[in-house]
């Protein structure tokens, strides 16, 4: 497995209500949580029904969460990301040092470069390797400084896949 891969990275749905304990219904509203994990840098998925999380329900070490409708279980996920999820996960991992969360904060930004939320407006190399500097769609000032944690073509490819089954259908 790519060292970047799913033991440090994020666990993914399991659909059913971390309260509860009761499957999600497809096509039903429902909350997704990205919680700290306390063993290493990584996030554990958890999802909640709507009722669980109106009634206060919320997880220890919670990160970000987002509302999402629960795909259908039979089709192919079709992944729609809300462009407002990312960015506030790009945002909140910019200050985290940890190799993982370097890694998927990477990916975030591939991913809003892609999108065109972010444009690439110079690169630097320092002690530290390379680092990209990125500039939000209409805003002006200082770039977003994001370190290219050197992973390669698979990783880049495995980390995406697991961005995409942690926002699986979510919007």
């Amino acid at each position: 497995m790519a060292r970047f891969g799913n033991t440090q990275g994020v666990s993914r749905p399991t659909g059913v209500c971390a309260s509860t304990g009761e499957p999600l219904s497809p096509h039903e509203p429902a909350m997704a949580t990205l919680c700290d994990r306390e063993e290493d840098e990584g996030f554990d998925r958890l999802d909640y029904s709507i009722k669980a999380w109106e009634d206060g329900k919320r997880p220890e070490r919670l990160f970000s969460h987002w509302r999402y409708t629960v795909p259908d279980g039979d089709k192919k996920k079709e992944i729609g990301i809300d462009d407002t999820v990312l960015a506030d996960l790009f945002e909140r991992l910019a200050d985290d040092e940890r190799p993982a969360r370097i890694a998927f904060r990477y990916i975030l930004a591939l991913v809003l470069l892609r999108k065109r939320k972010l444009k690439l407006v110079g690169r630097e190399n320092t002690d530290d390797g390379e680092i990209w500097l990125l500039q939000c769609k209409g805003v002006e000032g200082e770039p977003v400084r994001v370190k290219n944690p050197g992973i390669g073509e698979e990783e880049i490819q495995d980390l995406s896949e697991q961005l995409g089954e942690i926002l699986q259908g979510d919007f």
